[in-house]
C-alpha cells in the first residue's frame, strides 16, 4: 500500500442508497482512495407500494466492497494524483490481502426501509401478492397512510418526539398495515429491521439496533426506551408481551463497535477479515450530515465573489430523514 514508515490504514464505507450501493476505500486521513457502484433491484406492484429484496441488497453490499477493493488496490499502484489507465492489470490475490490487512474498519448507512424476516432470519415477503425475496418495504412506499392517520387522530404523547405527526413513511404504521393485510403472514415475521440495522446484523450476525434509526423512525427515546402504551394503543401490544424481541432490544450509538466485528461468513463475502470491526450504523441522510462536517474548512476566499460579496458555493443535505 502506500508508502510510509508503517502501512498506511483504511476504512470501508458502504452507502445503501434507495436504487444502489456505493463503496468507498478511505484512508484514515480521509483520502478516498476508491469507489464502487452496484445497482439494486426494486419493484412496485401497485400505485404507493415499492418494495425490494435484502438478499439483493445484500449481494450488491459484497460486489460494492470487492470491487472498491480492487480499484483500491489499482489505485494505490499509482503516484498521488496520477489517473490509472483503464488498462491496468486487475489485482493480485498477494495485493489484496495486503490491502485488506490495512483495513482497520467498516461502517454502514442506509435508507430509512423496513426488512422483514422470519425466526431463522430468512425472508419473509411484504409484497401483496407474495413474490418470496420481496421483503423490504421502501421507505417511500405509502402503504400505510390510513394506519398513519389513525396514529395521528389517537394523538398518543410519544408523537412529540416525531413532530407531533408520524409519517406513514416511518416503521410503526408499516407495521399496523402488515398486520391487518396480511395476518397469514405475521406469525412469520420474527425480525423487523431497518435496513442499516440489518447491514450490521448481516455484516456480524449481532442482532443490536443503532439509536440513529430507533428514534427518528421507531418512536424509541434515549432516555424512555419503548413506550409500551404506545404500541399496545396501535394494536400491537404483542411485540410489548415479546419484550420487543422483534424491533431490537439492544440500542447502541452511532459508531459503537457491533458484535465481534465481521463474522467469518461476512467476511468471506465480502472479501475482508473476520473479525473486523463493524461501527453500529447511521441513516443516510444523517451520514451525509456528519460528511459535511469532516470536509476541511475553506477558504472564503474560494467561495465568496468578493466584488459582489455572495456566496457561489453551498452544500445541503435534505430529506424525509
Amino acid at each position: 500500500t502506500e508508502t510510509s514508515s508503517s502501512p498506511t490504514r483504511y476504512v470501508v464505507g458502504v452507502d445503501c442508497g434507495t436504487g444502489s450501493v456505493r463503496a468507498a476505500v478511505v484512508s484514515l486521513q480521509g483520502r478516498v482512495v476508491s469507489k464502487h457502484v452496484v445497482c439494486t433491484e426494486m419493484w412496485k406492484p401497485a400505485p404507493n407500494f415499492v418494495q425490494q429484496s435484502s438478499v439483493n441488497i445484500w449481494q450488491a453490499v459484497c460486489n460494492a466492497v470487492r470491487g472498491a477493493l480492487s480499484s483500491a488496490v489499482v489505485s494505490l499502484r499509482q503516484p498521488s494524483g496520477t489517473a490509472h489507465s483503464p488498462l491496468e492489470a486487475s489485482p493480485s490475490a498477494a495485493e489484496l490481502a495486503e490491502l485488506v490487512n490495512c483495513v482497520v474498519g467498516i461502517g454502514f448507512d442506509a435508507t430509512c426501509s423496513l426488512v422483514v424476516l422470519d425466526e431463522n432470519f430468512a425472508p419473509v415477503s411484504v409484497s401483496p401478492d407474495g413474490e418470496a425475496e420481496q421483503n423490504i418495504v421502501v421507505w417511500m412506499d405509502h402503504r400505510a397512510r390510513d394506519q398513519a392517520a389513525r396514529i395521528n387522530a389517537a394523538g398518543h404523547a410519544v408523537l412529540r418526539f416525531v413532530g407531533n405527526r408520524i409519517s406513514p413513511e416511518m416503521q410503526t404504521p408499516k407495521l399496523m398495515w402488515l398486520r391487518e393485510q396480511l395476518p397469514d403472514r405475521w406469525p412469520r415475521m420474527r425480525h423487523f429491521f431497518d435496513l442499516p440495522d440489518f447491514l450490521t446484523f448481516r455484516a456480524t450476525d449481532s442482532t443490536s439496533r443503532s439509536l440513529c434509526s430507533l428514534t427518528c423512525k421507531w418512536t424509541y427515546t434515549e432516555d424512555g426506551g419503548w413506550d409500551h402504551s404506545y404500541w399496545r394503543s396501535i394494536g400491537l401490544g404483542e411485540i410489548v408481551d415479546e419484550a420487543y424481541a422483534r424491533v431490537g432490544t439492544v440500542v447502541q450509538a452511532m459508531g459503537t463497535p457491533v458484535g465481534e466485528g465481521l463474522s467469518a461468513r461476512a467476511a468471506l463475502e465480502l472479501g475482508l477479515r473476520a473479525g473486523t470491526p463493524v461501527g453500529t450504523s447511521i441513516i443516510d441522510a444523517h451520514a451525509g450530515g456528519l460528511g459535511m462536517l469532516a470536509v476541511p474548512r475553506l477558504d472564503l476566499n474560494q467561495v465568496i465573489d468578493s466584488s459582489a460579496k455572495t456566496l457561489t458555493s453551498f452544500a445541503a443535505s435534505a430529506s424525509t430523514s
